[in-house]
């Protein structure tokens, strides 16, 4: 049997049977109407699981994390805090200053890893200086970050600094679902300071699409107002909700699995070499890539690609390497046991 492993990233995975049939059996109705029960029923759960009021299903987490700035933000010119490697920055194609007129403010981390309250005291721009800069007007933060968690601590002292200047706070939550299993702390402990909150389905929940966006009533009816305006009003959405409602239910309770695997297959690699340029700790191996060990990456890759395992994506000078819900046990022993192949030759 021909294997199709991919371990480019948690995106990549495919509806099982078992949430297509869900898909399909799906009661619907018109979403803008507010007539979809289905995306009624995961906005409500999404809402429910943060603890905040309500929720707005949206097309990707990109668009969750941009409609969040433009609802935050209100009278340009203005600035976010943020990490300077996170999402939101890097890979969203400069939305923040397109679609809110806003100057993202990057920082690098003292630890190199997750942002502190000290990283972005430093950085707040509290007033305009003589109308010569943009005040800050949102921190944005990111858990995980690479696979890391970020420390609890750590995101209410920043909440905590923020709201003591009049500033919200986004969370890109993207992979919380990750954070929560790892370390067991629930959805709504890590937002309760939040004041938004993007939760993607997609990375490793196993959806084909989707993300939802939480906050106030308030907050999110402005997000509604704008989803519309970025053409992100759905009809029939019951169909992909009730993906996400299958993945809450169904998917999301098997990240452990997927977290062991990741420590596993880190455990073995830096056992024959490699080095693990992070802490591996749910579902992410980033491989550090050095004049030497990068010829010995590239040539892993290329004869895994032959044994039916994708893991070419090269990250910030990582190769980085993703598990999720349909990566299984033989495809961490044909990793290792090809690494220790390749080594010995």
């Amino acid at each position: 049997m021909a294997h199709n492993w991919d371990l480019r990233s948690d995106t990549v995975t495919k509806p099982t049977a078992d949430m297509l049939a869900a898909m399909l059996g799906a009661p619907v109705g018109d979403s803008v109407f507010g007539e979809d029960p289905t995306v009624t029923e995961l906005e409500r759960r999404a809402a429910e699981l943060c603890g905040k009021e309500a929720a707005i299903f949206c097309a990707s987490s990109t668009m969750g994390n941009q409609l969040a700035i433009r609802a935050h933000l209100h009278n340009p010119p203005e600035s976010i805090v943020c990490h300077a490697k996170s999402h939101i920055f890097q890979y969203e194609s400069g939305g923040a200053a397109l679609l809110s007129q806003a100057m993202m403010v990057p920082v690098t981390p003292s630890d190199s890893i997750n942002l502190t309250a000290a990283d972005v005291k430093q950085h707040l721009i509290l007033d305009n200086f003589l109308y010569h800069k943009p005040p800050t007007r949102l921190v944005a933060l990111e858990n995980t970050f690479s696979g890391v968690v970020m420390p609890l601590k750590d995101i209410e002292e920043i909440a905590e600094l923020a709201h003591s200047h009049g500033i919200p706070v986004h969370l890109d939550g993207s992979r919380l679902w990750n954070a929560s299993v790892a370390t067991g702390i629930s959805l709504a402990e890590y937002t309760r300071q939040m004041d938004s909150v993007n939760l993607c389905l997609s990375k490793g929940m196993g959806c084909p699409v989707g993300a939802v966006l939480v906050g106030s009533a308030a907050f999110i009816d402005k997000a509604r107002h704008f989803r519309k305006v970025f053409g992100g009003g759905w009809r029939q959405a019951g169909i992909l909700a009730a993906a996400g409602l299958y993945a809450i239910d169904h998917i999301w309770p098997t990240m452990k699995r997927s977290h062991e695997q990741a420590r596993r297959l880190a455990d073995g690699l830096t056992a024959l070499g490699f080095a693990v340029s992070l802490p591996v700790e749910t579902n992410m191996v980033l491989l550090g890539i050095d004049a030497e060990m990068g010829v010995a990456c590239q040539q892993l890759v290329d004869v895994l690609k032959e044994k039916g395992v994708t893991m070419g994506v090269l990250y910030e000078g990582s190769l980085r390497l993703v598990v999720h819900h349909q990566i299984d046990d033989e495809c961490i022993d044909l990793i290792l046991a090809s690494a220790r192949q390749q080594l010995a030759t």
